[in-house]
């Protein structure tokens, strides 16, 4: 079983706009790493994201590519100091892939809990744009089976 934790392509300022929408280079460094995760045949039911611009723009590239069976859904929960163990325990009991894409520090948190049960252990060093494909064992362990930034590619 695979997950896979999307931090938002590169946005606007806030002071430029309220909304910090994703700007031109953001949308081309996030089409670049959807369009990867197509070629190497990535497959998620549904791509989940918090419902900002940013992140909904790009649930919307990463969908464009993936076209998940269940959609994009704006999904509470998902902001960037939201607590992290409802979705945690909704992960560790899901059996189908899917997506989801937020923001820092909520989805270093998540995959800290997911991989080590502490969420304030720092081990991955999300990038914007970038993917990170968790994978849960059959015993119930979750491991960091890859990554990918936008630099890479």
């Amino acid at each position: 079983m695979r997950i896979f934790l999307v931090q938002h392509g590169e946005a606007k300022p806030k002071e430029e706009d309220p909304q910090r929408p994703l700007t031109p280079r953001g949308e081309e460094e996030v089409r670049l790493v959807a369009e990867f995760a197509k070629r190497v045949g990535v497959q998620v039911e549904q791509i989940r994201h918090s419902g900002k611009r940013r992140a909904e723009q790009t649930a919307a590239i990463f969908g464009e590519c993936l076209r998940p069976r269940h959609g994009i859904v704006a999904t509470s929960g998902l902001d960037p100091n939201d607590e992290i163990e409802a979705l945690a325990e909704a992960l560790n009991a899901a059996t189908e892939p899917c997506m989801i894409v937020g923001h820092l520090p909520y989805l270093a948190r998540l995959a800290a809990k997911m991989i080590t049960g502490n969420r304030d252990c720092s081990i991955i060093r999300f990038q914007m744009g970038g993917i990170v494909c968790l994978e849960r064992d059959d015993g119930g362990v979750w491991s960091l089976a890859w990554m990918v930034t936008p630099d890479l590619l």
